[in-house]
């Protein structure tokens, strides 16, 4: 049973159940999705095709993330007894990722975890992201990890060596996937000849602990840039939380040469950032999009689970909106050296077979030594 519930899981286990569906005579796969994005989740189901067997349908307006544990745990839980699988698997660091662990868990069923070992070693940043996948660790058997970094954090924590399995991200399998499309929408056309010959700076920002004054002063910092660059453009696919649109709309309405849209589906955005000069995010896929993309990035964040997109130069830290400043005059004066490198450290575009493979091993009861190959 695989769950997820928000856009970036999709994405990133789209590989894995695809992979998993591949090989009928193994496996029998069944997804469940959470809802946990209402708006932002059904096109990203339809683009990789996927099966929906069940939907929990949990989200209400302005719920507070504790009911969103407990509806995920409580709609899930007689889905896990009817359906009994023999594993579950979760993404990443979601409330939805973290409660249906903690549910399959209840129940003695084995949790894979995909993206295992990311830590800012900072509980209140991402927040609630940090502690999150902090818990999912604690529960779970098997860890799929990106990195040698990743693995490095779980053995840290005194996860056992035989449970870690370095297969790659599976963001990587899906860019692969979607290959260098052209953009699908006449929105994308229109807003890339409207700004044609400019230097396109993509921006994403949604995280909570973003939402105080930080926000606010990063959007003043990309006005100001605009303003003394006539050459740039700004674009920013708004989140759908209203605190993000409205400081948005506050500071960036009608100024020129900046783009206020809705989000874009999936093939949309990655050939949006496949043609910007810059990306300014504070997401943690955005930080593994960008070096798999070749296109520098600018964290809009005080630390990164992701070190590896800064050590190889695809990313830099703007913990301020004094450092985005600075970073923005260093990228627009001196572009070479915001160049990535180019060795993508998240992986080769095979993680969900990486995936596949071990699960099917571990699930027969083939001895770890056979693992050695794919570790």
């Amino acid at each position: 049973m695989t769950v997820f519930g928000t856009r970036p899981e999709v994405i990133k286990l789209a590989p894995v159940v695809t992979e998993l569906e591949r090989q009928p005579a193994r496996f029998r796969s069944v997804v469940v999705s959470s809802g946990q994005h209402v708006e932002l989740l059904d096109p990203f189901v339809n683009l990789f095709g996927l099966r929906v067997d069940h939907d929990l349908a949990v989200m209400r307006p302005g719920q507070h993330l504790n009911r969103l544990f407990a509806r995920v745990v409580q709609a899930l839980d007689p889905i896990l007894d009817a359906v009994r699988p023999d594993a579950v698997l979760v993404q990443g660091d979601t409330t939805t990722a973290a409660a249906a662990a903690l549910a399959a868990f209840q129940r003695l069923i084995p949790v894979g975890h995909v993206e295992a070992g990311l830590r800012t070693d900072n509980p209140l940043s991402p927040f609630p992201e940090e502690m999150n996948r902090r818990q999912i660790t604690r529960l779970a058997r098997w860890h799929f990890a990106g990195t040698r970094c990743h693995v490095a954090n779980l053995r840290r924590e005194g996860v056992a060596r035989e449970a870690i399995f370095r297969t790659g991200n599976p963001v990587v399998d899906a860019l692969r996937w979607l290959g260098e499309r052209e953009p699908e929408s006449d929105r994308l056309r229109d807003l890339l000849a409207a700004t044609d010959g400019l230097k396109r700076i993509t921006l994403t920002t949604h995280r909570r602990e973003s939402f105080a004054a930080a926000l606010e002063e990063n959007l003043r910092v990309l006005r100001n840039f605009l303003a003394r660059h006539p050459d740039t453009a700004l674009i920013f696919p708004m989140h759908p939380n209203p605190v993000v649109r409205e400081k948005a709309y506050s500071v960036l309405a009608n100024v020129e040469r900046v783009f206020l849209t809705d989000p874009f589906d999936y093939p949309d955005f990655v050939a949006l950032l496949r043609a910007s000069w810059l990306i300014a995010s504070d997401s943690g896929g955005v930080q593994e999009e960008a070096p798999s993309l070749g296109i520098p990035l600018l964290v809009l964040r005080e630390s990164t689970e992701r070190p590896e997109a800064v050590d190889c130069g695809a990313a830099r830290l703007a913990p301020t909106a004094e450092a985005l400043a600075d970073l923005l005059d260093a990228a627009y004066w001196s572009p070479a050296e915001a160049r990535p490198a180019a060795r993508n450290p998240f992986g080769d575009g095979r993680a969900a077979r990486r995936i596949a493979r071990v699960l099917h091993r571990q699930l027969t009861g083939t001895p770890a030594g056979a693992l050695e190959a794919i570790r």
